[in-house]
């Protein structure tokens, strides 16, 4: 079991502001990777209306220590007035893999 590394999940509205995302955040360390899943549909209560809108999903490998910054990051360059950020602790994983993600992201 291991809670140093974090599952962020954040979703955009098109692979232009994802590829962009995905790449400051490894470019800086936030992350060690991030895999871009597009062809997400979301529905979402906003501002009193029901809304289903095509996305692109980002799972973001990182850690802890650096969550306030991948928060800042993603706050700052987001087009979406309130984005979707959740971490989730990765509490099992190939310890190699765990490292790496340790290791890429000082």
């Amino acid at each position: 079991m291991n809670t140093a590394t974090l599952l962020a999940v954040c979703s955009c509205p098109d692979t232009g502001v994802a590829d962009k995302l995905a790449n400051r955040l490894v470019e800086q360390e936030l992350a060690a990777c991030v895999s871009v899943l597009p062809g997400v549909r979301s529905t979402y209560r906003w501002q009193g209306t029901v809304t289903t809108d095509a996305e692109v999903l980002l799972y973001i490998k990182t850690v802890p220590d650096r969550w306030k910054e991948l928060q800042a990051c993603i706050t700052a360059e987001h087009p979406y007035e309130l984005p979707e950020l959740i971490g989730i602790p990765i509490t099992a994983g190939l310890p190699g893999y765990l490292n790496w993600i340790r290791e890429s992201t000082c």
